[in-house]
Protein backbone atom coordinates (compact mmCIF):
# COMPACT_ATOMS: atom_id res chain seq x y z
CA UNK A 1 0.00 0.00 0.00
CA UNK A 2 1.03 3.47 -0.94
CA UNK A 3 0.41 7.14 -0.27
CA UNK A 4 1.49 9.49 -3.08
CA UNK A 5 2.43 12.95 -1.66
CA UNK A 6 4.17 15.69 -3.60
CA UNK A 7 7.62 15.05 -2.71
CA UNK A 8 7.52 11.84 -0.14
CA UNK A 9 5.50 8.46 -0.29
CA UNK A 10 4.16 6.70 2.56
CA UNK A 11 4.79 2.49 1.79
CA UNK A 12 3.74 -0.22 4.26
CA UNK A 13 7.08 -1.93 6.16
CA UNK A 14 8.64 -5.13 4.88
CA UNK A 15 10.60 -7.40 6.57
CA UNK A 16 13.65 -5.92 4.47
CA UNK A 17 13.00 -2.83 6.51
CA UNK A 18 13.62 -4.35 10.00
CA UNK A 19 17.67 -2.95 10.23
CA UNK A 20 15.96 0.50 9.24
CA UNK A 21 13.35 0.79 11.79
CA UNK A 22 15.59 -0.99 14.39
CA UNK A 23 18.18 1.94 13.67
CA UNK A 24 15.71 4.64 14.44
CA UNK A 25 14.48 2.78 17.09
CA UNK A 26 17.34 2.57 18.89
CA UNK A 27 18.09 6.33 18.37
CA UNK A 28 17.90 7.62 21.96
CA UNK A 29 17.20 11.46 20.58
CA UNK A 30 14.51 10.29 18.13
CA UNK A 31 12.67 7.66 20.48
CA UNK A 32 12.95 9.88 24.03
CA UNK A 33 9.29 10.23 23.76
CA UNK A 34 8.58 6.89 22.37
CA UNK A 35 8.06 3.65 24.09
CA UNK A 36 11.36 1.80 24.34
CA UNK A 37 11.82 -1.58 22.23
CA UNK A 38 13.72 -4.30 23.26
CA UNK A 39 15.66 -7.26 20.79
CA UNK A 40 17.65 -7.65 17.81
CA UNK A 41 17.30 -7.00 14.28
CA UNK A 42 16.05 -10.54 14.09
CA UNK A 43 12.97 -9.84 17.03
CA UNK A 44 12.24 -7.04 14.38
CA UNK A 45 11.72 -9.28 11.33
CA UNK A 46 9.51 -11.50 13.83
CA UNK A 47 7.00 -8.34 14.73
CA UNK A 48 6.84 -7.52 11.15
CA UNK A 49 5.62 -10.46 10.03
CA UNK A 50 3.01 -10.54 12.73
CA UNK A 51 2.34 -7.08 12.04
CA UNK A 52 1.49 -8.17 7.74
CA UNK A 53 -1.62 -9.91 9.23
CA UNK A 54 -2.77 -6.74 11.56
CA UNK A 55 -2.26 -4.95 8.10
CA UNK A 56 -3.88 -7.44 5.89
CA UNK A 57 -7.06 -7.30 8.22
CA UNK A 58 -6.94 -3.32 8.25
CA UNK A 59 -6.42 -3.22 12.08
CA UNK A 60 -2.78 -1.94 11.93
CA UNK A 61 -0.69 0.08 9.10
CA UNK A 62 2.85 0.83 9.72
CA UNK A 63 4.72 3.47 7.31
CA UNK A 64 8.32 3.86 5.62
CA UNK A 65 8.42 7.61 4.72
CA UNK A 66 10.58 7.84 1.51
CA UNK A 67 11.50 10.20 -0.71
CA UNK A 68 10.49 10.07 -4.32
CA UNK A 69 14.23 8.47 -4.89
CA UNK A 70 12.96 5.68 -2.06
CA UNK A 71 15.60 6.62 -0.03
CA UNK A 72 13.96 5.97 3.50
CA UNK A 73 13.06 9.30 5.67
CA UNK A 74 11.11 8.32 8.70
CA UNK A 75 8.65 5.82 10.05
CA UNK A 76 5.07 6.59 11.11
CA UNK A 77 2.32 4.01 12.40
CA UNK A 78 -1.45 4.30 12.38
CA UNK A 79 -3.05 1.59 14.96
CA UNK A 80 -5.60 1.91 17.81
CA UNK A 81 -9.02 1.97 15.67
CA UNK A 82 -11.80 2.46 17.81
CA UNK A 83 -15.42 3.30 15.60
CA UNK A 84 -14.91 5.87 13.31
CA UNK A 85 -11.82 7.03 15.24
CA UNK A 86 -8.01 6.15 14.80
CA UNK A 87 -4.89 6.42 16.26
CA UNK A 88 -1.34 7.26 15.18
CA UNK A 89 2.19 7.65 16.44
CA UNK A 90 5.38 6.23 16.55
CA UNK A 91 6.06 9.08 13.98
CA UNK A 92 10.14 9.15 14.05
CA UNK A 93 11.85 11.42 11.03
CA UNK A 94 15.56 11.14 9.87
CA UNK A 95 17.62 14.40 10.99
CA UNK A 96 18.70 14.84 7.62
CA UNK A 97 15.25 14.59 5.88
CA UNK A 98 13.94 17.38 3.94
CA UNK A 99 12.31 20.39 6.44
CA UNK A 100 8.31 19.38 5.07
CA UNK A 101 8.43 15.87 5.60
CA UNK A 102 6.73 16.33 8.76
CA UNK A 103 3.95 18.51 7.26
CA UNK A 104 3.49 15.61 4.29
CA UNK A 105 3.58 12.76 6.26
CA UNK A 106 0.86 13.66 8.25
CA UNK A 107 -1.13 15.26 6.06
CA UNK A 108 -0.88 12.04 3.85
CA UNK A 109 -1.41 9.83 7.29
CA UNK A 110 -4.83 12.22 7.73
CA UNK A 111 -5.93 11.68 3.70
CA UNK A 112 -5.25 7.72 3.91
CA UNK A 113 -7.41 7.71 7.39
CA UNK A 114 -10.17 10.32 6.30
CA UNK A 115 -10.72 9.65 2.87
CA UNK A 116 -9.58 5.72 1.91
CA UNK A 117 -10.37 4.36 5.92
CA UNK A 118 -13.40 6.54 5.95
CA UNK A 119 -12.66 7.62 9.74
CA UNK A 120 -14.12 10.50 11.01
CA UNK A 121 -11.87 11.91 13.87
CA UNK A 122 -8.29 10.73 15.10
CA UNK A 123 -6.93 10.53 18.40
CA UNK A 124 -3.37 10.36 19.97
CA UNK A 125 -0.94 11.52 22.61
CA UNK A 126 1.90 13.69 22.80
CA UNK A 127 4.40 12.92 25.70
CA UNK A 128 4.36 16.05 27.86
CA UNK A 129 8.17 17.73 27.44
CA UNK A 130 7.74 16.64 24.10
CA UNK A 131 7.42 20.61 22.45
CA UNK A 132 7.95 20.62 19.04
CA UNK A 133 5.72 17.62 18.02
CA UNK A 134 2.59 19.53 20.94
CA UNK A 135 3.33 22.85 18.70
CA UNK A 136 3.12 20.89 15.37
CA UNK A 137 -0.41 19.20 16.32
CA UNK A 138 -2.34 22.66 18.30
CA UNK A 139 -1.09 24.32 14.89
CA UNK A 140 -2.40 21.47 12.77
CA UNK A 141 -6.09 22.22 14.72
CA UNK A 142 -5.83 19.03 16.89
CA UNK A 143 -7.39 19.59 20.45
CA UNK A 144 -6.19 18.83 23.99
CA UNK A 145 -9.02 16.78 25.25
CA UNK A 146 -6.95 15.58 28.83
CA UNK A 147 -3.80 14.99 29.68
CA UNK A 148 -2.19 12.49 32.67
CA UNK A 149 0.95 12.98 33.94
CA UNK A 150 2.77 11.61 30.93
CA UNK A 151 0.54 12.44 28.01
CA UNK A 152 -1.69 15.27 26.44
CA UNK A 153 -4.41 13.10 24.74
CA UNK A 154 -5.60 15.38 21.64
CA UNK A 155 -8.25 14.45 19.12
CA UNK A 156 -8.71 16.00 15.39
CA UNK A 157 -11.65 15.85 13.85
CA UNK A 158 -12.04 15.49 10.15
CA UNK A 159 -13.59 18.61 9.86
CA UNK A 160 -10.61 20.27 10.78
CA UNK A 161 -8.54 18.13 8.46
CA UNK A 162 -10.55 19.73 5.68
CA UNK A 163 -9.61 23.24 6.61
CA UNK A 164 -5.85 22.53 7.39
CA UNK A 165 -5.93 20.93 4.05
CA UNK A 166 -6.80 24.09 2.18
CA UNK A 167 -3.92 25.92 4.02
CA UNK A 168 -0.81 23.09 3.45
CA UNK A 169 -2.59 21.93 -0.32
CA UNK A 170 0.87 22.51 -2.08
CA UNK A 171 2.24 19.19 -0.24
CA UNK A 172 -0.69 17.24 -1.55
Amino acid sequence: MICNGKNINLRTVNVSDANFIYEMRQNEVKTKYLSTIEGTVESQKEWIKKYKNREKDKIEFYFVIESKDEEKLGLVRMYDFKGDSFGWGSWLIKDNAPRTTAIESALQIYEFAFHNLNFKKAHFDVRKGNEKVIAFHKRFGAIIISENDLDYFFNFEKSDYEIIKEKYKRFL
